[in-house]
């Protein structure tokens, strides 16, 4: 996770203790300033402690060092579970940091859902998991009211869609309402049910996975469903040698049950917010904007790459630096993530696009667009 060492930098570690004390006091002087607040200082501790209950770590680390460090034990666990897909797991981590979400593409049984199952084990995330099928509903996924004839009142029941990692597995199975459903949530991190509101848990990601074109029974999802995924890419096969390990290390028992967290969902929450302070230069915000005028400008492509696509290029590039060690962006960054960001957001002349199809136009872009100096 650190070139060249296993420890966080000195600048990283300055800066976390800072960081920590800093937003500890704040914590501290506000709460004393509430009136609501228990005087006693045994009850101040007692409330402080009580507020949020673990399921199975303490207290979590607020330093930026140890919360990479947990990442990277993360990292290191999930390859285990998940053989020869070093790309696909370094894709989920940066969408996780990102705050985005990722959609997988590829034939079922190829390991798309034990990732996400495995992701959510590790950083002790709360998770759940929708099945699609052609006749789930909106309300099966963002929940509805329920009359109680006891109280003589409706009582709102939340749908799965309230929780921290949502795996919503082929996807493409769902009607194009019910598809539509998570359009609000993954754009906003809310929803909106009979007229009101409801903030979603933070973090919030969608892990979606999806068939491939042409299988039986699947409706293709909207520009617009597939604008609010961050990442979009193939899991495909193992290599043969994987696939040998995969078997003879999973032939007695089931991998993901045995996994348990190792870091808290405080520590994801630190470094999404460092992420965001991640420096990006004039320089390669200029070259993001030549990537996607040369989107719009190219004769393969019917619709180019949108501001908004620009905005989630560069918000993975700051997460895919923090993942490399630095704290700014390098060219090489956007060059890396380009083709699994505007793939999904661009479409061909052709009509329908092949998602090879778009990445491999990106591709020939990202080759031929110069870097500014």
């Amino acid at each position: 996770m650190y070139p060249g060492s296993a420890e966080p930098p000195i600048g990283w570690r300055v800066w976390s203790i800072a960081y920590a004390v800093g937003h500890s006091l704040t914590i501290h002087l506000d709460r004393i300033a509430d009136p609501s607040f228990p005087s006693s200082s045994s009850d101040r501790l007692s409330q402080l402690t009580n507020e949020r209950s673990p399921k199975s770590l303490e207290s979590p680390p607020t330093e930026i060092g140890e919360a990479w460090e947990k990442l990277n034990q993360v990292s290191g666990m999930l390859r285990t579970v998940i053989r020869g897909k070093a790309d696909v797991i370094e894709l989920v981590l940066t969408s996780l940091l990102a705050e985005g979400s990722i959609l997988l593409e590829d034939v079922p049984g190829v390991g798309k859902t034990t990732l996400a199952k495995s992701v959510s084990r590790l950083i002790d995330l709360e998770y759940q998991r929708i099945q699609c099928t052609p006749d789930l509903l909106p309300g099966d996924i963002l929940g509805g009211s329920i009359y109680r004839p006891a109280i003589g009142e409706f009582e709102f029941r939340p749908g799965p869609v309230f929780c921290n990692l949502l795996v919503a597995d082929e996807i493409n199975r769902a009607s194009p309402r019910t598809q539509s459903a998570l359009l609000e949530a993954m754009a906003e991190t809310q929803v909106t049910i009979e007229g009101r509101r409801y903030d979603l848990k933070h973090p919030f990601m969608v892990i979606a996975t999806q068939n491939p074109a042409g299988f039986e029974g699947t409706f293709p999802l909207p520009e617009s469903q597939l604008d609010r995924f961050l990442f979009r890419t193939k899991m495909e096969y193992p290599d043969a040698a994987s696939e040998v390990n995969l078997l003879l290390e999973q032939s007695d028992h089931e991998p993901v049950s045995r996994l348990s967290a190792v870091m808290h969902v405080e520590d994801l929450i630190v470094l999404q917010r460092w992420v965001r302070s991640i420096t990006v230069s004039r320089k390669v915000a200029t070259y993001v904007v030549a990537l996607a005028t040369a989107t719009r400008q190219d004769a393969r492509l019917r619709v180019g790459c949108s501001p908004r696509g620009c905005k989630m290029l560069l918000r993975a590039a700051q997460a895919h630096a923090g993942l490399q060690g630095r704290d700014f962006v390098l060219p090489d960054d956007v060059q890396h993530l380009a083709p699994v960001v505007l793939g999904h957001r661009v479409s061909s002349r052709h009509g329908v696009s092949s998602l090879d199809e778009t990445k491999q136009v990106i591709e020939s872009i990202v080759g031929q667009t110069a870097i500014p100096v």
